[in-house]
């Protein structure tokens, strides 16, 4: 990763491995800096190979010499490093046509369940544009009909933006390499021309939809133990897709999450790796499911080195955010794999027996332990009137003597 970058504006060189950037007469250098791509000069911060030499590594893989300063987290320890933008790609003819299509198609199954949809709906400042804006009971559904390259820094500042507008964003995508997968919530389907998807025929989400499937590791189970392949006798939870789940689940269809998503019977989860914590899986899952919601991992505080600025062009060593064309991005740790001694109930949503509340005042406590010859903390409440009883004693009598309930030795009417 590049520890610097040459700064156009100003003729200086970004030092990112210094708190004050290697400039203390600068203090709102980095503010400035790390601006989002569409509020400053896409060509503000160059490559320092670049600059140097007129070339650098990164433009023999169709990237550009203009850097964009990011965060990256190893280990607990945040610190910052640049890296190479993409060139610039516009969609092409066929690609604008499937994004078309698929606007069409996402407001048409709005419109059939009676919700509201709006396509190429715009906030009143311009700043966030949705394909789609389909308004249910529950939610408001940005959709994104992504058919063409994307990066993953545009699409964390697009949805970020949509949700300070109390929008939830749904990328779907046909490619199982695309950047968006697991940066936002998302749906995969499969790559159809645009008069398919313009069609009544079924459109299937091939990805980014799972469901919760737990079970009890015994001989009987139908699965085997995922962590030896044994019997471990613990209980185990996951999530997966519908294929595989026991029963198999249906397919969920692309016009029937654009439903579910905006009523709320399909919500979006984080679902951390079990790996590293820091990597999370994004889906969608069914409400009834979705209890063991984790919470945002909140970036952690910069680290500065101090090493020496390194002027060569590091491009190949950094991780691509933009569109891979090698690795599938959605086969991540999905599964969220969990294991038990006992069942946790808020997982399996068992309900726990409510401790009965005391409702006994301490003068009622005092009475009824002077009456019983007790300590007042063995004092309860009588499960037929409310009064004060000893809760070990014996027999049919309490504090109140008028309520008929008859007490065991253990305290039950």
């Amino acid at each position: 990763m590049a520890n610097g970058v040459f700064h156009t504006g100003y003729g200086i060189k970004i030092e990112l491995t210094h708190a004050d950037l290697g400039h203390p007469d600068r203090p709102e250098l980095l503010k400035e800096t790390t601006q989002p791509i569409d509020q400053r000069d896409r060509e503000l911060l160059e490559c320092l190979e670049h600059h140097k030499r007129g070339v650098c590594k990164a433009e023999d893989e169709d990237r550009s010499p203009w850097m964009a300063i990011r965060r990256r987290t190893v280990d607990g320890r945040t610190t910052l490093i640049a890296a190479h933008l993409p060139v610039r790609q516009r969609p092409t003819a066929e690609e604008s046509d499937k994004r078309k299509a698929m606007k069409e198609r996402l407001a048409r199954a709005a419109d059939r369940h009676g919700l509201t949809a709006e396509v190429e709906a715009r906030s009143t400042d311009g700043r966030v544009r949705n394909d789609v804006l389909v308004t249910g009971h529950a939610e408001r559904i940005g959709w994104e009909a992504q058919y063409s390259p994307i990066t993953a820094s545009t699409v964390r500042r697009r949805s970020q933006a949509a949700a300070d507008l109390g929008i939830l964003p749904l990328w779907g995508t046909n490619s199982d390499r695309a950047a968006l997968i697991n940066r936002a919530p998302w749906a995969r389907v499969d790559d159809f021309s645009w008069k398919d998807i313009a069609s009544p025929r079924t459109m299937l989400v091939r990805g980014g939809v799972r469901h919760l499937q737990s079970w009890k590791c015994s001989r009987t189970a139908e699965r085997t133990c995922p962590a030896n392949g044994t019997i471990c006798g613990q209980f185990h939870a996951h999530w997966e897709l519908p294929a595989l789940c026991l029963p198999q689940r249906p397919h969920t269809e692309v016009d029937q999450l654009v439903v579910t998503s905006a009523d709320g019977e399909h919500v979006p989860m984080r679902i951390p790796s079990q790996r590293d914590p820091r990597s999370v899986t994004r889906v969608w899952v069914p409400a009834d499911d979705s209890a063991n919601q984790e919470p945002e991992a909140p970036d952690g505080e910069l680290t500065f080195t101090e090493e020496a600025l390194d002027s060569v062009c590091r491009y190949g060593e950094e991780n691509k955010v933009f569109n891979d064309r090698r690795t599938r991005r959605d086969t991540a740790d999905a599964a969220g794999l969990h294991t038990f001694s006992e069942v946790p109930p808020r997982l399996f949503k068992i309900p726990q027996p409510r401790e009965q509340s005391l409702d006994v005042t301490p003068q009622q406590r005092q009475e009824a332990a002077v009456l019983y010859g007790c300590d007042a903390w063995l004092i309860g409440p009588c499960a037929g009137c409310g009064a004060a009883i000893h809760r070990y004693g014996p027999g049919s009598a309490h504090a109140s003597r008028t309520c008929r309930a008859r007490v065991s030795r253990r305290g039950r009417t």
